[in-house]
């Protein structure tokens, strides 16, 4: 059996938790929103048409903020298209995906969908086909009292309050030439930095976030974080990273090792925006927002198959595995680790596409996904401990080096809460570990939970939804301050430990 020492301080912190660590994303593309979170007619729906066992098992994941409504959707979105009389709403041939867009469910719809899922709104605008002067009306739409063209147009369509929205995307994956209106880093950075002076003019209490290059792959990676932040830095609050992860080549402990990756790609931006900021003699910390990262690669093969220009085709559906657990597992670690950077991440996407949350005519269930997302969500507030791992390593194939254990510790000093998440990679041997919490006298272990699987393909499904599911552990035992015992192979776990 490998053997592994977790090390933390109390007095070595990296930083506290903002909660929107924990977002998620909704676009206008597939059953994300139609059959997702929104179906009129269907027995599970509220007066609003929105979809109630979604909506509950959104609280349960515990999502603080949802971006929308793109994506490569909104590089091409007109927002007063999907406001107002739904009878006067225009249908609209959407090319980032290649579907009739209804407009039947637009932007205040989203605004009252979130209140009652208990999250806030992630804006963004459209800054492929369109530019500053929409997104500044757009604002004034959303979030001005009352006096003005677009506010009154507001309280006309029904919303008599501002919807309030704080945070909001300039445009998405402005590189790419995938997408609609794609830009050069320059030419990018100077709508952006025009973008975001113009909304800050007319709220001043909004975020801004700037994207970034659309991936650490691309060949504008680097260069389009140095030049974009160049020119936009004093309008801008964060910056956007976007990276999705796939085992289609069946190397599972390559894909596992994915975290290493997600670690040197957040490291990398960051060493970007110090640099920025240290040649503009800036006193402004420019911090992340990963508000795009998840598995991705199932549902390629189907979606190639797709006839083009239907309406909410099932489109993205990937149906998630153990393994894939396993990896956001240990990407949600990895996003803690950088907790004093990555102040926003939107797990990509919420319901249906690409999504922890799977729905039916005939009910809603949780992927495998879910579970480490919820309860990471749900217990990983507090402050994390600087955790080191001194264990063994192993090669693969993509990143090089790769622990065998992702661990950290979260620990809400105001509750006396301390919570470990460890996910043990090795696929052969249980792994026995060690931690010294004699700083934390007095506290015990108040919950173990465990998902694991023994086959690394197995799904949840309508018929059997409970076939991945966490169950409760014995093999860790907290005596006289010191945390030891054992994980079990290819498993995920989740240790709170409490003052008594």
């Amino acid at each position: 059996m490998k053997k592994a020492e977790i090390i933390a301080d109390k007095h070595y912190l990296i930083d506290e938790v903002d909660p929107r660590l924990y977002g998620s994303f909704i676009e206008q593309l597939g059953r994300a929103v139609y059959e997702g979170i929104y179906q009129p007619g269907s027995p599970f729906a509220d007066e609003e048409g929105f979809r109630k066992d979604v909506i509950d098992l959104v609280r349960e994941m515990k999502v603080p903020v949802v971006r929308y409504p793109g994506g490569n959707f909104v590089s091409g979105f007109r927002w007063e298209d999907s406001v107002g009389p739904r009878e006067e709403r225009p249908a609209r041939a959407e090319l980032a995906w290649q579907v009739i867009e209804t407009n039947a469910f637009g932007l205040n719809e989203f605004a009252s969908w979130a209140k009652k899922a208990d999250t806030n709104v992630m804006m963004a605008v459209n800054l492929g086909t369109r530019g500053p002067e929409e997104a500044r009306n757009l604002l004034e739409y959303c979030n001005f009292p009352g006096g003005t063209y677009y506010s009154d147009l507001r309280k006309k369509h029904g919303y008599e309050k501002p919807h309030d929205i704080k945070l909001w995307c300039l445009g998405n994956e402005m590189d790419g030439p995938w997408q609609m209106g794609h830009k050069t880093a320059h030419e990018y950075g100077r709508t952006a930095e025009e973008t975001g002076r113009l909304m800050k003019m007319l709220d001043p209490t909004i975020e801004t976030v700037v994207c970034g290059s659309s991936g650490p792959t691309m060949p504008t990676f680097g260069a389009w974080e140095d030049e974009v932040l160049s020119t936009c830095y004093d309008q801008v609050d964060y910056m956007s990273l976007h990276q999705y992860y796939s085992n289609a080549a069946n190397d599972t402990p390559d894909f596992l090792a994915g975290s290493v990756g997600m670690d040197e790609f957040i490291s990398s931006v960051v060493s970007i925006l110090d640099s920025v900021k240290a040649k503009k003699r800036g006193k402004k910390k420019i911090n992340l927002s990963f508000d795009e990262w998840n598995v991705w690669y199932h549902s390629h093969e189907a979606d190639e198959k797709l006839e083009k220009w239907g309406k909410a085709p099932h489109q993205l559906e990937d149906i998630y595995n153990f393994e894939d657990a396993l990896l956001v597992g240990s990407l949600l670690i990895t996003l803690l680790r950088h907790a004093d950077r990555v102040k926003i991440a939107c797990l990509a996407q919420l319901v249906n596409v690409i999504a922890p949350i799977m729905t039916s005519d005939t009910g809603a269930w949780r992927q495998t996904i879910f579970y480490p997302f919820a309860y990471t969500s749900t217990y990983g507030r507090g402050t994390v401990l600087n955790t080191l791992v001194k264990g063994p390593v192993y090669d693969s194939k993509t990143y090089g080096d790769a622990p065998y254990l992702d661990a950290v510790l979260v620990w809400k000093e105001e509750n006396e809460e301390l919570t470990l998440f460890a996910v043990n990679k090795d696929l052969e041997e249980d792994m026995e570990i060690h931690c010294d919490l004699r700083q934390f006298a007095g506290y015990t272990i108040t919950e173990h939970l465990v998902l694991t699987n023994d086959d690394l393909k197995a799904v949840n499904t309508e018929a059997q939804p409970d076939t991945v599911a966490p169950a409760k552990g014995n093999t860790v035992s907290l005596k006289d301050g010191e945390l030891s015992g054992y994980l079990t192979k290819h498993s995920w776990n989740m240790i709170r430990m409490k003052k008594m």
